[in-house]
């Protein structure tokens, strides 16, 4: 049976500190999993990456992983996904992932989920792909971040149009509904180009 829909999710590989993070990462995997949708993740069974794939697969949804040889261990690779891929790269991963999601969710985490949220943020911007591309502030844990684009735009290196592509929003019942609306309009306008 055919996903409703397919996001993909960066976020951490620990738990990080405040136990807020790992509780909307499972509501997250919850919404997926109710909704009828289907993760596309890491692949890793640790930190919010597990919280996030548990609680989808507890809730009734598909679950794509996508680890890296390297990383099947140390990330502890989760054999329970409903597709579990291991590559050989790091770039393979993220490509894969890009492949088989309609859009882009990134909850808290390290400097791999910075990095992957901004490489999907400008392929975005450069036309590379028209997927929508949103970011989960809980308890305000990417304020700062936020604050130091603004700075960005004011210093001419960014422009609005480019902050109007990120989608922000703490509240996951509010969010996730408006990434699968606007995943469900670019993949209408995908089909009415190639008639």
């Amino acid at each position: 049976m055919n996903p409703a829909f397919s996001i993909c999710v960066y976020c951490g590989a620990r738990d990080g500190v405040p136990e807020s993070c790992t509780d909307a990462a499972r509501s997250v995997g919850r919404w997926i999993g109710e909704h009828g949708g289907q993760l596309v993740y890491g692949g890793g069974n640790r930190g919010l990456m597990g919280a996030v794939a548990d609680a989808t697969l507890q809730a009734g949804g598909r679950v794509v992983g996508v680890i890296p040889q390297g990383l099947v261990d140390r990330e502890m690779a989760k054999r329970e996904c409903t597709e579990l891929h291991i590559v050989q790269s790091m770039h393979e991963r993220k490509h894969l992932m890009a492949e088989r999601a309609d859009a882009f969710l990134a909850l808290p985490g390290g400097i791999g989920t910075f990095e992957e949220l901004f490489e999907v943020w400008t392929w975005r911007q450069l036309g590379y792909h028209d997927k929508p591309v949103g970011l989960l502030d809980v308890n305000g844990y990417y304020q700062p971040l936020l604050r130091f684009l603004e700075t960005a735009v004011a210093a001419g290196f960014m422009n609005a149009w480019q902050m109007s592509l990120l989608r922000t929003g703490a509240d996951v019942s509010a969010l996730l509904p408006q990434l699968v609306q606007a995943a469900g309009e670019s993949r209408q306008r995908d089909d009415l180009s190639r008639i």
